[in-house]
């Protein structure tokens, strides 16, 4: 009789990769939406900020009533490998707990039903991995770990300094996926503009473009999560002249208040901050999106102005705002006056609301402009809508776009089309499609 796996990915994208060569290691496993029947089940956990380890427990404590007698509950990541000796002795009801060192030895530690947790921090390199969600897109990640000293940032604390994957690691995994029929990349770290620093070379990611570039296959391509310090002028121009990758920035700028992002331990002030996002920004076609934090200690009320001005002028295609979490082991943990409860959640209504206000007024220039989409199924609104994203996005995180009316028939998921922009419902552009591209 088979065994049955049940596997939930929580947290970023770089876990999904993880999670992803776990499911490669347990091939030999069917797997099941239904945990009731499931002989492992696997939490592939967050443990960055308060609100996903609040998650991550709910998930662990939710499979456990739900699991079968006999059973194997499975613990991994980064939750796991950051509070392992407080997890092991308070939560029995786990099986099995492993940390972020061992995701292409889960077929071992399922079959000797014994916690692991390896030193170092994993790194893909040529495992198999199970793609899911998409048929046309997928994450590479193209390292680990990070040598930035952010105060509210715990990750280096649990996941260790940078390190890069060999270019050669990259190509290789792109080359087999697109002869799977991925055509479309998105390229992750933790810090993805510092990739190939740990092997003194600067740039690394303008090295990886020209070499994706050469690919047969890959036809679409957007790099995330740059840093402020480690994005240089020719980086920006280099994503800006390829054919392949995107005008698509993602660089977490987290404030704009100089003595913020001082307090922050950021390395850029606001002036070299704002000269990248205007090299950007420049030009019809590039999509920029940003994460602000909130309420991170001693932020002043004329600090706060400072960002809230600051995300009304630019008007980001769209942004992640957080409100602070207070993490042991980060310098801001330290540090004395905190913002109090009821000030962070006026700050935060405030911030939504004009980011919110900036996001409709970048999708209005949208309107009537004819566009490249990827049709991704069914739409989240109705039925009868099909769903898609703009070629440049990932649908995801960035928005999805409704088509309402179509010039061509019989249109599947993973189809690339034109598109008129017609219409704004809600927070999302509405279209129709005229062409097949």
């Amino acid at each position: 009789m088979d065994k049955k796996l049940h596997l939930i990915s929580l947290g970023c994208n770089k876990n999904l990769i993880d999670s992803e060569v776990m499911l490669g290691r347990l091939k030999s496993y069917t797997l099941t939406n239904d945990a009731n029947e499931a002989d492992v089940l696997i939490v592939n956990t967050c443990g960055f900020i308060g609100a996903a380890k609040e998650e991550s427990l709910r998930t662990i404590f939710s499979l456990h009533e739900q699991r079968k007698k006999d059973s194997l509950l499975v613990v991994s990541g980064c939750l796991s490998e950051r509070y392992k000796e407080q997890l092991i002795k308070e939560l029995p009801e786990v099986d099995i707990f492993t940390g972020v060192g061992d995701y292409d030895h889960i077929d071992n530690i399922v079959e000797e039903r014994k916690s692991r947790f390896s030193q170092g921090t994993y790194l893909i390199n040529s495992e198999e991995r199970v793609i899911t969600g998409s048929n046309t897109h997928t994450y590479i990640k193209i390292s680990e770990g990070c040598n930035q000293q952010c105060s509210f940032c715990a990750i280096p604390s649990f996941k260790g300094k940078l390190k890069s994957r060999e270019i050669e690691s990259i190509l290789k995994e792109v080359q087999n996926l697109t002869r799977q029929g991925v055509w479309d990349f998105s390229f992750i770290s933790q810090d993805s503009s510092s990739y190939l620093r740990d092997k003194k070379i600067e740039d690394g990611l303008i090295l990886l473009i020209d070499a994706i570039e050469k690919i047969e296959g890959v036809k679409s391509a957007r790099i995330l999560y740059l840093y402020p310090t480690t994005t240089s002028d020719a980086l920006i121009a280099r994503i800006k002249a390829s054919d392949i990758f995107h005008n698509y920035f993602d660089m977490p700028i987290q404030h704009i208040d100089d003595a913020m992002l001082k307090r922050m331990k950021r390395g850029a002030g606001a002036a070299r901050i704002k000269e990248q996002l205007k090299l950007m920004r420049k030009g019809e076609n590039s999509f920029v999106r940003t994460s602000f934090i909130v309420g991170h200690p001693k932020e002043s009320n004329e600090e706060f102005e400072n960002l809230l001005n600051f995300a009304k002028e630019f008007e980001f295609d769209r942004v992640n705002i957080f409100a602070y979490s207070d993490e042991e082991g980060t310098a801001a943990f330290e540090t004395a006056d905190k913002v109090g409860k009821k000030v962070l959640n006026v700050r935060l209504k405030k911030l939504e609301k004009v980011v919110h206000e900036g996001m409709i007024n970048r999708l209005k220039k949208q309107l009537g402009k004819k566009v490249a989409l990827v049709i991704e199924g069914e739409s989240s609104e109705h039925e009868l809508l099909l769903g898609a994203r703009r070629l440049e996005c990932i649908g995801e995180i960035d928005g999805e776009v409704l088509i309402n009316e179509s010039e061509v028939l019989e249109l599947k998921s993973g189809d690339k089309v034109e598109a008129l922009i017609t219409d704004i419902a809600g927070d999302k552009l509405v279209a129709s499609v005229t062409k097949f591209i």
